[in-house]
């Protein structure tokens, strides 16, 4: 970014077009981040205190959803005759359709009974506004600490594992781009390398978890 700012000065702005020269931008290195078992996810969600923000992190695994996209759910967007979860204006300005597994659908029941969201569901201290991301990222951190994960990565690491679990329990790699609301199947398919034996065309099946595949 401050490159292109620093060319942009001297073409637009200085129309000094001699030096419109090429940038050597080092590589940078290339590392496979580390990857949250489904052992580990079970037992950081249980280490939340708060059912709140446990309930936030379920979600965010249960649906490989962004944070951003998980504190803007409001209560319209669940469908739970047809389990799907809407999410709009995601990455991209894109709005998609999630499947949500039997159980997760269940749990958020649940929650909305304890709860009762009005609007958000999650909120923030104020029933009329949603749950900050700062407040769910924490919740993550203390959470992990809590469960004695050292493992690097924040809340999105919940997002990764969602992804990889379902791609090891045969989730056709085409369903998880529409999950995960990709517009390149590329970005999808670098989940790959965490499943060396994963064909990636393989049909749906179930997870070995207590939040189940969309289509338990």
């Amino acid at each position: 970014m401050y490159l292109n700012a620093i060319r942009f000065l001297y073409l637009q702005v200085l129309e000094q077009t001699s030096f419109d020269v090429p940038f050597q931008i080092p590589k940078k290195a290339q590392r496979i981040p580390e990857l949250l078992t489904v052992a580990e996810v079970s037992k950081l969600i249980a280490a939340c205190p708060n059912r709140k923000h446990r309930m936030v992190l379920t979600t965010c695994y249960g649906c490989g959803l962004r944070l951003s996209e998980v504190v803007a759910i409001q209560l319209r967007h669940i469908d739970g005759e047809r389990r799907l979860l809407r999410i709009e204006q995601g990455k991209g300005g894109k709005d998609r359709q999630i499947e949500m597994s039997q159980g997760l659908l269940r749990e958020l029941r649940d929650y909305c009974r304890v709860f009762r969201p009005y609007r958000w569901l999650f909120s923030g201290r104020e029933p009329t506004v949603p749950l900050g991301v700062d407040t769910a990222q924490r919740a993550f951190n203390l959470a992990k600490k809590s469960a004695r994960i050292d493992k690097m990565g924040g809340i999105h690491s919940l997002r990764h594992a969602y992804a990889t679990h379902q791609l090891s329990a045969g989730m056709n790699i085409r369903c998880l781009q529409l999950q995960l609301g990709h517009q390149d199947i590329r970005t999808t398919m670098r989940y790959l390398h965490w499943v060396p034996n994963a064909q990636g065309e393989t049909a749906g099946a179930d997870l070995v978890t207590a939040l189940g595949h969309p289509h338990d």
